[in-house]
């Protein structure tokens, strides 16, 4: 689902104006949708029309109608949405109070106006129109001291965390504070997978870095898990690739090989 424009006042009136994508935004669109709501959308309107010779036909035009709900039916199967309900506006084709049912299509938008929206339709929205819902593929590129935290949908990379951490450099004969340090780094970047990523959506977690560094933070995430018993990550060990990056920048995740399994993971839609 794509929200166009969302204006809600302090008394929790207003509207929205949506575009359903595909066929599970008609079920939210559905279950948003409430008898006395304001609904405006573009619709088929069958007309009459009279010649100059006198003679009636009839035609079908397409128009925009804002309808006071009084019914709704979803077809499941089909996955159609009609709504029925008496003109608000009058315009060239339908008088004021008339009747006329709006089938709601996808990729065409409408707007929905209420007296109320209550938090759960506030949140139905929201997670609706959350792009990550569709995201079954997050990655992580790292170096010491940076890491960037994506998710991959269908149609666009989206950047969730960026963790950054001065690394001391290693000492002769001391490498305490450096070890420290990459403990913290490595402790963010975990608290990040935690926070960001939906194991339930997510099939794949790509971590890619040049050198050692996916593999020591790798051990770290799993000894971890066992220590603090978080069993979302042990449960989810298998979804975790390691594959080479050329740096824990953005960019470089263009191109991350992983040899192993012989594949090549591309982001092409990098925003």
């Amino acid at each position: 689902m794509k929200l166009i424009h969302k204006d809600i006042e302090k008394d929790n009136a207003g509207q929205v104006t949506l575009v359903p994508e595909e066929a599970e935004d008609m079920w939210h669109t559905y279950n948003l949708l409430q008898v006395g709501d304001s609904l405006r959308a573009s619709t088929i309107r069958k007309v009459q029309t009279e010649s100059t010779t006198g003679s009636v036909g009839s035609s079908r035009v397409r128009t925009t109608l804002t309808l006071c709900v009084e019914t709704i039916d979803f077809d499941s199967q089909a996955c159609k949405l009609r709504v029925k309900g008496t003109n608000l506006e009058e315009n060239q084709y339908v008088k004021m109070g008339a009747y006329h049912t709006i089938e709601l299509e996808l990729n065409r938008k409408f707007t929905l106006a209420k007296k109320n929206w209550d938090s759960i339709d506030l949140d139905r929205i929201d997670q609706a129109c959350d792009v990550a819902q569709k995201a079954d593929v997050a990655a992580v590129v790292m170096q010491e001291g940076l890491a960037n935290l994506v998710l991959v949908t269908p149609a666009m990379t989206l950047l969730r965390a960026k963790v950054e951490l001065t690394i001391p450099r290693k000492r002769r004969g001391s490498c305490t504070q450096h070890e420290k340090a990459l403990e913290r780094f490595y402790e963010a970047v975990m608290q990040a997978i935690l926070r960001h990523i939906n194991f339930d959506v997510v099939k794949c977690i790509l971590v890619g870095s040049p050198g050692f560094v996916k593999d020591q933070f790798i051990t770290y995430l799993f000894k971890e898990a066992v220590r603090q018993d978080i069993k979302i990550l042990l449960e989810n060990r298998p979804k975790f690739m390691l594959v080479h990056a050329s740096s824990g920048h953005k960019y470089s995740l263009k191109g991350m090989s992983c040899s192993q399994n012989k594949c090549v993971f591309y982001c092409l839609c990098l925003c």
